[in-house]
């Protein structure tokens, strides 16, 4: 099997301001671009061939992965694909986490955070916010008003398996460049990680994954190239 290497992107703009972001295309703060950097030098010491790469719809993870590219000195070929977006946040879309916080208590900012299969109330489609107008999305049926991290594992883990996981079993290693919640969805699956236990897994922005497979798709290794900023990697196997 190859290596799997996936990377949330950089810090974006609303990151940095404390701001749920979900499907609204914010673009990368200054230390996201830094991160995005450092992220392909890490990747460039492992002296690895990195032959597929694939990144969502939205562009602070596209700007990542191109960053990471030029790094490596690889031209910016790769797959783009809604099912890896980041989980949508329905009405909480824009809002400031601790005001959010503060106005719903502990209790519901969590459940509606990091709970499985809890999802905040819809998102007005009239909103600014809203991705139904958005012509990125034109065609697509099923563009979210709200997500849980279950609907959002719904559609990245059969995307995996379909599209990404056959170039692992061919021995090629691949990139994926996406987003906080579209990456603890796969991990659940990877890792095998229980519906409880999901809540405790953070990821944090512009810091390669490394995960290799045995011939059996079981995880063997997993780790992340900067040290500094790891966090914990929670596994059931």
């Amino acid at each position: 099997m190859g290596k799997l290497v996936a990377i949330r992107h950089g810090q974006s703009i609303w990151n940095a301001e404390n701001r749920f972001t979900g499907w609204v295309n914010v673009g990368l703060s200054e230390k996201g671009v830094i991160e995005a950097e450092k992220s392909g030098k890490l990747l460039k010491e492992l002296n690895l061939s990195y032959d597929i790469c694939f990144t969502s719809y939205l562009n602070r993870a596209i700007k990542t992965l191109e960053i990471v590219l030029k790094v490596l000195g690889k031209d910016n070929k790769y797959t783009k694909a809604w099912e890896l977006n980041e989980r949508h946040y329905g009405a909480l879309t824009g809002l400031n986490k601790a005001e959010t916080k503060k106005k719903l208590g502990e209790e519901q900012f969590k459940k509606y955070r990091r709970s499985w299969d809890n999802s905040p109330e819809n998102l007005d489609r009239e909103s600014k916010y809203s991705s139904h107008k958005d012509p990125l999305y034109k065609g697509l049926n099923s563009v979210p008003d709200t997500e849980s991290l279950k609907n959002t594992y719904d559609r990245v883990v059969p995307y995996f398996e379909k599209n990404i996981e056959k170039y692992l079993k061919q021995n090629k290693n691949v990139i994926l460049s996406a987003h906080g919640n579209s990456i603890r969805a796969l991990s659940k699956k990877i890792f095998n990680i229980s519906d409880k236990n999901i809540n405790l897994l953070e990821i944090p922005t512009g810091n390669p994954l490394v995960i290799d497979f045995n011939n059996s798709g079981k995880v063997l290794n997993a780790k992340y190239l900067d040290e500094s900023r790891k966090t914990k990697i929670i596994s059931n196997q």
